[in-house]
């Protein structure tokens, strides 16, 4: 355990290096984030969703301020941009308790439709429409099945962290615009543990200090925090959107794998199906298409293929500034 904490934090101190290829980094995220929430479901199962919650923000804020050593916000602009990033971490910790009352597979599936919406949102075309009905066949399909293990709370829980990680992915990519380091993300991931902390102390109080549970909790916050964070921070100052949200869309299947690896969890066909379905939804939805004319967001002659997927997310953002070519 000792030896992979220190290959983690080593792994995130070296991604400033450009010799790292960018879509390298976001297989890491999702892989690290996956096997982070498959750890993250046993620790909950023992401490309960708030004591895992405040033990992975907490020991990660304590790993990024050690590891970037931030500067105070010197704007009331940037203290803002932490405060909102921040709070959409904190919110997409509610997938840790819809873990407690749904399978991971599912679970990271829900949370998934919040980054397909998203996508949705930010394009005029009728495949995004057939798009998101193939997410919503993906998620009938974990339900028709086997509705009678299937927790309402649980679901809700899991569609609110998706509409979080979609925030998340907005602000990431503007934190990482107004710096060149891991600061913005160091602050902000401090601002979420002192969210969420009270709730974890109040429900667990001293059970949180345990050698064993502590040792555990920075595996967590390594695994899910401090590795994919810091990957998705650098990745997304190099890499266009529509190349994250598809390699974004690999999490349900990578989901699904550390569930039967790490949890003993069985998948049947119908599931797989149905991770097929939410996956190829969001790889679909932003996959590369031919310009039309007189669309909203049509390409321009000369005009980068990204920045029409740039107007979009300027559009959610609701910056209401004139679209402009932006290069990662």
């Amino acid at each position: 355990m000792k030896k992979l904490l220190a290959v983690g934090l080593s792994a995130a101190a070296a991604i400033p290096a450009r010799a790292i290829p960018a879509p390298a980094l976001m297989l890491g995220s999702v892989l690290s984030l996956q096997f982070g929430q498959a750890l993250g479901k046993q620790l909950a199962g023992a401490v309960g969703a708030p004591g895992a919650v405040a033990l992975r923000l907490g020991l990660a804020a304590v790993l990024l301020l050690l590891l970037y050593r931030p500067s105070l916000p010197r704007t009331r602009k940037d203290a803002a941009l932490v405060l909102a990033f921040g709070t959409a971490i904190a919110g997409m910790n509610l997938i840790y308790p819809a873990l407690l009352l749904l399978p991971l597979g599912l679970a990271s599936a829900l949370q998934l439709l919040g980054p397909i919406t998203l996508a949705v949102l930010t394009s005029r075309q009728w495949r995004d429409v057939g798009c998101a009905v193939l997410a919503g066949c993906g998620v009938w399909l974990f339900h028709v099945p086997h509705g009678a293990g299937s927790s309402l709370p649980g679901v809700l829980a899991a569609l609110a962290a998706g509409a979080a990680m979609a925030g998340y992915l907005v602000l990431s990519k503007k934190a990482g615009a107004r710096s060149a380091g891991g600061g913005p993300l160091a602050l902000a991931v401090t601002w979420a543990a002192l969210l969420t902390l009270p709730l974890g102390l109040a429900d667990r109080g001293a059970g949180l200090l345990t050698p064993r549970v502590l040792l555990l909790g920075t595996a967590l916050a390594v695994l899910s925090a401090v590795i994919p964070y810091s990957l998705e921070l650098a990745a997304l100052r190099r890499l266009p959107v529509r190349t994250v949200s598809v390699l974004t869309s690999l999490e349900p299947a990578s989901a699904g794998l550390a569930g039967v690896l790490v949890l003993g969890e069985d998948l049947g066909l119908v599931q797989w199906a149905a991770l097929a379905c939410v996956g190829a939804a969001s790889a679909g939805v932003v996959a590369p298409r031919s310009p039309r004319r007189g669309g909203r967001f049509a390409r321009r002659p000369g005009e980068p293929e990204e920045s029409g997927q740039q107007a979009g997310a300027q559009l959610l953002e609701g910056a209401g500034e004139k679209t402009r070519d932006v290069h990662l």
